[in-house]
């Protein structure tokens, strides 16, 4: 089944990414998903024109299943595409491996906005266009 708009990262594991149990902590894959969401719009549907209208992207949920632990200097393999949408709704898919094994799962759905009045507005056609097939 083909993953719209898939993107993918690579992230090192830092020093400063280490809980004190030894292992990634959880907000590090909070800001890896914001990695891999700017990358998919920079190279997909690029922000500045719309912010410049006081319009933009903003996450209403962010689910994230962890599998198993990851240590410093490991290479962790982040994916997101988009999982579906509908007329107003986006919603991503991310999954995180090591060496080709899952270590944490995310899902997040989020919807563009005008920021001045925090009104929901419908996604926009181009980017509507680029994700291909149906809306629910």
């Amino acid at each position: 089944m083909p993953r719209p708009l898939e993107t993918e990262l690579v992230f090192p594991v830092r020093t400063y990414d280490i809980d004190f149990a030894g292992i990634v902590s959880n907000i590090v894959y909070i800001r890896w998903l914001e990695d891999l969401r700017l990358r998919m719009l920079e190279v997909h549907y690029p922000l500045e024109p719309v912010l410049a209208r006081g319009e933009g992207p903003v996450l209403a949920r962010t689910e994230i299943e962890y599998l198993l632990p990851v240590r410093f200097g490991a290479s962790v393999r982040g994916v997101m595409w988009v999982a579906g949408h509908g007329r107003a709704r986006l919603d991503l898919e991310a999954e995180f491996t090591v060496d080709d094994q899952a270590v944490a799962h995310a899902s997040q759905r989020g919807y563009f906005v005008n920021y001045g009045r925090m009104e929901v507005l419908p996604l926009p056609e181009e980017l509507r266009a680029r994700m291909g097939g149906s809306s629910d």
